[in-house]
């Protein structure tokens, strides 16, 4: 038995004698369940932009035709080099590939190198589901979404938000990430900043520094 396997089995352990005996209470369930307004209607779209943008994400509502492939051009701008999920679909890799770009296809089989990642400017990928109270998006690492380390290490992430999937709160936003309960989940709400050393912002710590966001409808 390894050390972090000891330790794990000890903490489990230690938790379950301090349950021993303990009356089971009942979990409240009077927050805020449901929007006003259902899932990818306008004024939840409207709501989703207007918190994007206050997080200083670019945004760009595309029709579900060629208008999201020059939507994609558009905000990965003068990254010369892409990194995409293998199970993207074929027209937003080509898309990415536009004006010379080179693009690199990342999976969990065949991933890209740490260090060679690190050296890669841009990244697309899709998303699972979007939250409108938070401005949050939600990627749950199947193909089209990629392997966590794609989203975080290249300094811009160009994301396609598909209009239906954009939930007005948290817990319905939840019940779709539910369904699938063993997916590794990334959620995103702006580019990564932080103000904890001296109320300095800081731009890129946890991840990349740009956020572009495709809202497809």
């Amino acid at each position: 038995m390894d050390a972090k396997t000891a330790i794990l089995a000890r903490a489990r352990e230690a938790i379950s004698r301090s349950q021993q005996g303990r009356p089971v209470r009942e979990i409240p369930r009077n927050y805020l369940r449901e929007g006003a307004h259902a899932p990818g209607s306008e004024p939840v779209v409207a709501d989703m932009i207007e918190k994007l943008e206050d997080y200083s994400a670019e945004v760009i509502r595309a029709p579900k035709d060629a208008a999201i492939l020059d939507a994609i051009d558009e905000l990965l701008g003068a990254a010369k080099s892409v990194v995409v999920p293998a199970g993207l679909p074929q027209a937003y890799k080509e898309a990415a590939a536009r004006g010379g770009r080179s693009v690199r296809e990342d999976s969990r089989q065949e991933p890209i190198p740490t260090l060679e990642l690190d050296r890669i400017e841009a990244v697309l990928t899709c998303s699972r589901v979007g939250i409108s109270m938070s401005g949050t998006i939600c990627l749950d690492g199947e193909p089209d979404q990629g392997r966590r380390a794609i989203s975080l290490v290249p300094d811009k992430h160009v994301v396609v938000l598909e209009r239906e999937t954009i939930m007005p709160t948290v817990p319905q936003a939840v019940d779709v990430l539910g369904q699938h309960p063993t997916r590794p989940t990334t959620w995103i709400a702006g580019g990564s900043a932080t103000s904890d050393i001296e109320l300095v912002r800081v731009n890129g710590v946890h991840g990349p520094r740009n956020l572009g966001v495709v809202i497809a409808h």
